[in-house]
C-alpha cells in the first residue's frame, strides 16, 4: 500500500469519526463538546467557538468555548462579548479568514482585538456563519496565536466540508428542541389537570411517566410497578388491564384503527376505584426492536383535589381573593359549611361571599358554580 493511499484512509477515517461526533451531537447537548475538542485537535487550535446566540436587548448571548479560556477551564458555556466583532455581516455558509476581511494590520489596531484577543493569545482566525434550514445563524470559530502559522487553504477546504454537516446537525438539534418543548408543554397541561399519563411498550413495561402517574405509582393504591411492569392492586382487575393492553398492542402493530378501552380499577384503600383509559401508540413503519412505545394509559383520582391557580381563578372571574378561596373549596368539594370551616371565617360570611360569587359568574347553585370552575381555564393555570 503506497504512503498517499494510507495517508488518504487515515484521513477518511479521522472525519468519518468526526462526522460521528458532530451527529452524536445533535442529539445530545454533552456531545457538543467531544465534537469541538476533535476539530480543536485536528486544526491544531487553541480555541474552538460555536456562538450559539449572539447578544440581542437585554440578552448577552451564549458561546461554546473548547480552549483553556483564562480562568475558566477547558470547556465553557459563557456569555458572548457584548463590544462590536469585526465579524459581521459575513456571507453565511462561506468560510473566511482575518485577511478577508481586513488588512493584519488594520485587526491589531482594532477594539476587539486588543480588548479580547490579546489576553486570550488569539490572532488567526478561521470562521463561517452557518445557517441551518430551520433558521438562525449560528457563529463557529477557529483560533491560534500569532507563533502559529495561519489557517492554510488545506485547513479552508476541511472548514468548508463541515458546512452542510454542521448545518444539518444544527437543523436537528434544532427541530428536537422544539418538539421536546412542545412535549414539555403538553405533559405540563396533563399534569396540571391532574391527569395521570403511562407510556408502556407491548410488556406492559413503563417506559415513561408524568409527575402525576408518578405519585399515583408510589402510593400504590390500585396500580403499583412490579419488575417496571404496570399491574393492578388484584388479580381480576390486573388480569382485564392485561387484555387491554395486549389488544391495543396488536392493533398499534398492525395498524389499524382502535377506539380507547376504558377500565375501572379497583383500590385496597376503599376509595372510589380509579378510571383508566388504554390507547394504543401509533407505530411507525420502521419502528424495531424491544422497548417501542405501544400503549398509552391515561388515568384520574376522581377522589383527588383539583390542581387550582388563586391567580388564575381571580383573573378569570373577577373574584375577590376572599371569594377566590371560597370558590377553590366548593370545586373541591366541600360544603359550604366545610369551606367556612376550613378557612375560619363565618358560616354568614361564607354566604356573602357565596352570593357575590353567583353574580359575578350569573350561575345560582353551588353544583353550576362547580361545574363552571371545573369546566374553565382555571385548571390550566399554575397551581
Amino acid at each position: 500500500m503506497s504512503a498517499d493511499k494510507s495517508r488518504l484512509q487515515m484521513e477518511v477515517s479521522s472525519f468519518d469519526l468526526l462526522l460521528g461526533e458532530l451527529y452524536d451531537a445533535a442529539m445530545d447537548d454533552h456531545s457538543w463538546s467531544r465534537y469541538l475538542t476533535h476539530v480543536q485537535q485536528l486544526l491544531k487550535a487553541n480555541y474552538v467557538t460555536l456562538i450559539l446566540r449572539t447578544p440581542q436587548d437585554s440578552d448577552q448571548g451564549l458561546m461554546l468555548v473548547i480552549g483553556d479560556l483564562v480562568g475558566q477551564g477547558t470547556i465553557s458555556y459563557i456569555t458572548y462579548p457584548r463590544s462590536e466583532t469585526p465579524f459581521v455581516n459575513c456571507p453565511v455558509n462561506q468560510v473566511f479568514t482575518v485577511t478577508d476581511l481586513m488588512s493584519l494590520n488594520s485587526w491589531r489596531e482594532s477594539d476587539y482585538y486588543r480588548q479580547h484577543c490579546i489576553a486570550q493569545n488569539v490572532f488567526h482566525v478561521l470562521g463561517v456563519d452557518i445557517s441551518p434550514p430551520s433558521g438562525g445563524v449560528f457563529r463557529f470559530r477557529v483560533t491560534r496565536p500569532e507563533s502559529q502559522e495561519d489557517f492554510s487553504a488545506a485547513d479552508r477546504m476541511f472548514c468548508d466540508a463541515l458546512i452542510p454537516h454542521m448545518s444539518r446537525a444544527l437543523h436537528i438539534h434544532s427541530m428536537l428542541g422544539h418538539r421536546h418543548s412542545l412535549s414539555t408543554l403538553y405533559a405540563q397541561a396533563m399534569g396540571r389537570l391532574s391527569i395521570a399519563t403511562l407510556i408502556l411498550d407491548g410488556d406492559g413495561h413503563i417506559l415513561e411517566t408524568n409527575q402525576v402517574a408518578r405519585e399515583m405509582l408510589a402510593a400504590g393504591d390500585g396500580l403499583k410497578v412490579v419488575g417496571g411492569r404496570l399491574e393492578a392492586s388484584y388479580p381480576g382487575d390486573n388480569k382485564r388491564l392485561y387484555k387491554s393492553i395486549r389488544n391495543a398492542s396488536s392493533m398499534a402493530a398492525e395498524g389499524r384503527v382502535a377506539l380507547a378501552e376504558a377500565l375501572s380499577i379497583a383500590r385496597p384503600s376503599g376509595q372510589v376505584s380509579l378510571g383508566i383509559v388504554v390507547e394504543p401508540v401509533p407505530q411507525q413503519e420502521w419502528n424495531e426492536g424491544d422497548s417501542q412505545p405501544a400503549v398509552v394509559i391515561y388515568s384520574r383520582d376522581a377522589v383527588g383535589q383539583a390542581m387550582l391557580s388563586t391567580a388564575v381563578t381571580r383573573q378569570v372571574f373577577g373574584f375577590t381573593p376572599s371569594e377566590s378561596a371560597l370558590a377553590m373549596e366548593l370545586a373541591n368539594g366541600l360544603s359550604l359549611e366545610e369551606a367556612a370551616s376550613s378557612l375560619g371565617i363565618r358560616r354568614n360570611t361564607a354566604r356573602a361571599h357565596l352570593r357575590a360569587i353567583f353574580s359575578k359568574t350569573g350561575v345560582r347553585r353551588q353544583t353550576e358554580l362547580v361545574r363552571l370552575i371545573l369546566n374553565s381555564v382555571v385548571t390550566l393555570g399554575q397551581a
